[in-house]
């Protein structure tokens, strides 16, 4: 049976996922809510999981991600991915371990998630695009064909990343922005057209 390691609002949705799947669920992992029960599963530690069990990452940070990924994978825990029924996946895309896709995605055709990628309700991946490891696209977030989403980017909810560009590792597209150029690495975008955020000194 499925665990899924956090119990907060993206857990609870790919509880929802699992639910919709047919995927039996075990119990939740996260360390804040130790002995509590959600959605009637019970709460265990990461590093309490089973060995051998299968295990999906349920949280959104990507750094957090890619920590719990290396507990859960040294306590001999099997990445699984998930699929929403009324996700859309086309051929010859590929989905790498530990992915998540919700409910009314669409992943267009030669599309590769890296481990542990996220893809929201509603959200579109266009064709020949590349998702590294640990990559979020967020409700409503428009990707198009033959972009490239380097590991543990994030792209905001209503936003659009036009086609072909390069979003580099760690960056951060916000909400409703639209990126017309490549995002350098660690950089947070906003605005339409996108331009890097400057914060207050």
């Amino acid at each position: 049976m499925l665990w899924i390691a956090g119990a907060g609002g993206v857990g609870r949705e790919a509880l929802d996922t699992a639910l919709a799947a047919g995927v039996p669920v075990a119990g939740f992992l996260d360390d804040r809510a130790v002995g509590l029960t959600v959605r009637g599963l019970p709460v265990l530690a990461p590093a309490e999981l089973p060995p051998g069990s299968p295990y999906l990452i349920g949280i959104a940070d990507p750094a957090v991600r890619e920590r719990l990924a290396a507990l859960l994978d040294g306590r001999g825990g099997r990445p699984a991915t998930l699929v929403h029924p009324r996700a859309l996946i086309a051929p010859e895309t590929e989905l790498g371990p530990g992915c998540l896709v919700m409910g009314g995605a669409y992943v267009s055709s030669s599309v590769r998630l890296g481990a542990h990628s996220q893809v929201h309700y509603n959200a579109t991946v266009g064709h020949d695009t590349v998702l590294g490891d640990r990559v979020t696209v967020y409700p409503g977030g428009n990707v198009s064909g033959s972009v490239l989403l380097e590991d543990d980017t994030t792209v905001g909810s209503n936003a659009v990343v036009l086609q072909g560009r390069k979003i580099g590792r760690g960056a951060f597209v916000g909400a409703a922005a639209v990126v017309t150029r490549d995002v350098p690495a660690g950089t947070t975008v906003i605005g339409s057209p996108a331009r890097p955020l400057v914060r207050d000194a």
